[in-house]
């Protein structure tokens, strides 16, 4: 009987010993994969965005040099918005808050900004448009978004945009929203930064 037990023990403390080393290498690799996976998943959703013109993206909407038709036969509103990230000490807005268009001709906005800090200040703009299926229909000929803003201090600017909306936005589409979110880039190069 004792030699059952003393065999019965041995064999649970072999199982265990298969549990804790599986546990272990299973505690190792989980971590490891979902690390993988966060790594991976920003330019992953980042090339989903393009492709579908998902979250309101702009990054594939500029104009590529195709003759634009224009459709004189309805009008769109585009409303104009502007965010700056906390701590990112510019003042930033549209000169113009809302504008009805005509799909497929040219138009320019502007957006104030003024650096109210006393050091230089460097800046990307990210763009968005609302509903998401109308981004790829926005083309931007000329836009601040497009490099880094260089904000000396105390030095107020006029940023322009110069758009149009493609005649082939859906029809149901009588509203968009283009808003633009300023993020101060940190250890930005002076080269590749447009001078304001």
């Amino acid at each position: 009987m004792l030699l059952r037990v003393d065999f019965l023990t041995s064999k649970m403390e072999e199982q265990n010993q298969q549990i804790s080393k599986s546990f272990w290498i299973k505690l190792f690799l989980v971590p490891l994969a979902m690390f993988g996976f966060a790594f991976a998943l920003v330019p992953l959703y980042d090339t989903f965005c393009d492709i579908t013109g998902l979250n309101g993206r702009t990054s594939s909407s500029t104009y590529d040099g195709k003759p634009i038709s224009v459709d004189k036969t309805r009008t769109i509103t585009v409303d104009f918005l502007a965010a700056t990230a906390p701590g990112f000490p510019v003042k930033f807005y549209p000169v113009t808050k809302k504008m009805t268009v005509t799909p497929g001709k040219m138009y320019t906005i502007n957006y104030y900004a003024e650096n109210r800090s006393d050091e230089v200040i460097i800046g990307q703009a990210v763009p968005s448009v609302a509903p998401g299926s109308a981004a790829t229909h926005l083309k931007k000929l000329e836009c601040f978004c497009f490099t880094n803003q260089k904000f000396e201090p105390k030095v107020p600017v006029e940023m322009p945009v110069r758009f149009f909306v493609d005649s082939e936005l859906d029809k149901e589409i009588k509203n968009i929203t283009l808003s633009y979110n300023f993020l101060k880039v940190k250890n930005a190069a002076t080269e590749g930064v447009a001078g304001l």
